[in-house]
């Protein structure tokens, strides 16, 4: 996966950049963690402009976050609740709790989407609910956008100022992401402990 990536960064530029960001928000096992501090180190060599490699990874990010936005306004609130309904247990939420979600979603989806943007496994899907409780896409792509910018500076920067250390990046994030994955399977296996429960 490193070199794929290295290889691809070389060769294409900031068009690598922007689609290895873009499988990035597809398919999670692809870290943004090791892509833009790497990127950031070839700023720093000068065989790239930093503000460049922030652009391009910025529009990848937008660009994958969409595929989960429309996969959420397919699988709207009314049809949330009829999977709820029938496979319930497995995703282990209620008819009931898709509606509160979507009340909280729409009150505080803005900073959902926007934070959301700068935590490693999280930034994936944040996107679908926003596109079940039809967020505006102008503000969906404004938050996505910003938050993106924001989280690639960050590894960006880092790598300009690690250069050839870029990969510490990575090993500093990876300990965060592992907990925040093994808090998520946790917490399901929690939910679905508790699903008849929660039920009555």
């Amino acid at each position: 996966m490193t070199e794929f990536i290295i290889s691809s960064i070389q060769s294409a530029g900031y068009v690598g950049i922007a689609l290895l960001m873009l499988l990035e928000n597809l398919f999670p096992p692809i870290p943004s963690e090791l892509i833009v501090p790497f990127a950031g180190y070839v700023a720093a060599r000068g065989d790239l402009s930093l503000p460049g490699v922030i652009a391009a990874a910025t529009l990848g990010s937008v660009i994958g976050a969409l595929p989960w936005y429309a996969l959420g306004w397919y699988f709207n609130e009314e049809r949330l609740k009829w999977l709820a309904q029938r496979y319930g247990r497995w995703f282990t939420i209620t008819p009931g709790e898709v509606a509160t979600a979507s009340v909280w979603f729409r009150r505080y989806g803005a900073a959902a989407v926007f934070l959301g943007r700068m935590v490693p496994t999280i930034r994936t899907v944040i996107s679908a609910p926003a596109g079940v409780v039809r967020m505006g896409l102008p503000l969906f792509l404004l938050l996505t956008t910003l938050g993106s910018a924001i989280w690639v500076s960050l590894l960006a920067g880092a790598g300009l100022l690690l250069e050839a250390h870029y990969e510490r990046v990575g090993h500093f994030i990876e300990p965060v992401t592992k907990i925040i994955v093994v808090a998520v399977v946790l917490l399901y296996i929690y939910r679905l402990i508790t699903f008849n429960r929660r039920q009555t």
